[in-house]
């Protein structure tokens, strides 16, 4: 069990929301009171407390309070888990979180100059006692018992850059920076007049996105073979950081997505039979 950590100094991150595509500016702030808050200056200071509960997905993770939300938490919530930092205030003049280059490898790079600070409380961590599977069509995603905090992600795309690609891997910091952190976001240039019709990825662009026309990818070159795999895996980190604790188990995913990894932290956290919190 170690301490609960905060950063040990602010924090200022600018950029655009790639559903919203309007500028925000983002404010990181040290926080005591053991738990990541979330403020939008533009609503008076109207505050989000993290819950599962509160979360709906739309091609992200998405904070509700009330009529009010934040968009795409994923990528900087994975970077807090990763990094190990537990209290945080998240100041932001706007609707999204700034998809910067579409990965998290520039949250980890600002968390890494900013350093960390211990907190008195100590952090406890979930450990899976028994395994469990949610299920949506042919998609899953399976948690089990396990040592550490491992994840096997399995994504199939009908595309020649991508087709089935597997990677597994345990999270932990050093490992998390070098081989997920950097992964990418990626989206199909086909897809785009239906994301628009639904007024999302407004601020998608070649800059913070991969992008595949029918055959190959307009924006090379990749950072990793399989990049695609990585940054689903990315994804998954940050929508089980939404249980409010480090979990200690095995995750496999198969074709799945944000409302799934939802459907699994929901489902652990309504059976405490199958886990001990220590």
């Amino acid at each position: 069990m170690r301490q609960q950590q905060t950063i040990a100094a602010p924090i200022e991150m600018s950029g655009i929301g790639i559903h919203t595509g309007k500028p925000v500016h983002l404010s990181l702030l040290p926080r005591d009171q053991g738990d990541i808050l979330f403020r939008r200056t533009d609503l008076d200071g109207l505050e989000f407390v993290v819950d599962p509960q509160e979360i709906a997905c739309r091609n992200s993770s998405i904070l509700l309070k009330g009529e009010h939300q934040i968009y795409t938490l994923e990528h900087l919530l994975a970077a807090f888990y990763a990094y190990e930092v537990d209290s945080v205030l998240v100041e932001l003049d706007g609707e999204e979180i700034p998809i910067l280059d579409g990965s998290a490898l520039l949250w980890v790079q600002a968390l890494d100059r900013a350093g960390k600070r211990p907190l008195s409380g100590a952090i406890k961590t979930i450990r899976v006692l028994e395994s469990l599977l949610v299920e949506e069509k042919e998609a899953w995603v399976s948690v089990s018992p396990h040592e550490s905090f491992e994840v096997t992600y399995t994504i199939d795309f009908d595309h020649p850059l991508i087709g089935i690609q597997k990677l597994s891997l345990e999270v932990e910091p050093p490992g998390f920076r070098r081989e997920v952190a950097p992964a990418r976001t990626f989206g199909f240039l086909r897809d785009v007049p239906e994301l628009h019709a639904r007024h999302l990825a407004m601020g998608g662009s070649t800059s913070n996105a991969l992008v595949l026309d029918d055959s190959s990818l307009i924006n090379g070159p990749l950072r990793f073979p399989d990049e695609f795999v990585r940054h689903k895996i990315l994804d998954l980190i940050g929508d089980f950081s939404l249980l409010g604790f480090p979990i200690q188990a095995k995750l496999e995913a198969f074709k799945a997505g944000h409302s799934l990894h939802l459907k699994a932290v929901r489902h652990i956290l309504d059976h405490p039979e199958l886990w001990l919190l220590e």
